[in-house]
């Protein structure tokens, strides 16, 4: 079992920066692939970005590559995303998720956090 909590999202201008942090918990999160999710009013939840367990691998959506980048820290048991250059189309709830199998979690999770909104004006 993880429990995942995300934080770091809030309102910011179009051209700015924010970093999501997600927590875990337990002593196997370094067995897990953590992925990026987000769901915008009134659309789908949508795959933003994954990285597998050492973080030596990653994988973005299209519409965030060069802007958004994940990272991970297994010693804190936190995955981050750092997004810059936001846009006001990045306007959503922003979800962490985590999976055993790298290849599950480029669309899906088995665990989810809450989310965090962020909010990009213009």
């Amino acid at each position: 079992q993880v429990q995942l909590v995300e934080s770091g999202g809030g309102l910011v201008q179009a051209g700015g920066s924010l970093r999501l942090s997600c927590a875990a918990s337990g002593r196997t999160f370094s067995m897990y692939a953590m992925g990026w999710f987000r769901q915008a009013p009134g659309k789908e939840r949508e795959f933003v970005g994954a990285i597998n367990w050492s973080g030596d691998n990653t994988h973005y959506v299209d519409s965030v590559k060069g802007r958004f980048t994940i990272s991970r820290d297994n010693a804190k048991n936190t995955v981050y995303l750092q997004m810059n250059s936001l846009k006001p189309e990045d306007t959503a709830v922003y979800y962490c998720a985590a999976a055993r199998l790298y290849a599950r979690i480029v669309t899906t999770g088995d665990y989810w956090g809450q989310g965090t909104q962020v909010t990009v004006s213009s």
